[in-house]
């Protein structure tokens, strides 16, 4: 059996967890998240812990046990403490603007790029050069992420652009004669 699958989810105060037939719910403080079931998995609850395991001995159902375990405790995290992202640009004259669900930047190009945010994600801007990308879905966070990342992604000679904050860009040496 997946040594992921193995370790039960602590449902924390304030979180309801609800297992439906196709789909498992997850409500919090931050929102709900649903997601579907494989019937190749058996998900069980007692007291305040999942349980995740096969149904058989397939390789598919072990590997997949360990997988929806790791998103339902994903969607527990999500909707009780949350998760996010920092970016920072770097450039001279580089900024990022967040009004409500928007993000404009201003990243060298000749028009400012404006991009929209989606349901459940909010964003912030610390500083003119710092974006917090904030939400309850994992998955949608690291995605919006990559693509406010992708419009300008660190150069490498100079390394200007827009880069994860915990990220390190390797700088390649200019072509001499």
């Amino acid at each position: 059996m997946s040594r992921v699958a193995k370790a039960a989810i602590t449902i924390p105060q304030g979180v309801e967890v609800a297992i439906g037939q196709e789909s498992i719910n997850v409500k919090g403080a931050l929102g709900a998240l649903s997601l579907a079931l494989n019937p190749r998995v058996k998900v069980a609850q007692d007291g305040g812990k999942l349980t995740f395991a096969p149904v058989d001995d397939s390789r598919e159902a072990d590997a997949l046990s360990g997988t929806v375990r790791q998103l339902v405790n994903n969607m527990v995290i999500g909707v009780s403490k949350g998760f996010e992202r920092k970016l920072t640009l770097v450039g001279v004259g580089y900024k990022a603007a967040a009004q409500g669900n928007k993000l404009n930047l201003n990243i060298g190009f000749s028009h400012p790029v404006e991009m929209v945010m989606p349901e459940g994600i909010k964003v912030e801007t610390p500083s003119p050069t710092e974006i917090l990308i904030k939400g309850a879905d994992r998955q949608r966070v690291g995605q919006v992420a990559a693509e406010v990342r992708a419009v300008r992604p660190p150069e490498p000679y100079k390394g200007k652009g827009i880069r994860y904050a915990d990220e390190t860009v390797v700088l390649k040496e200019t072509k001499k004669k």
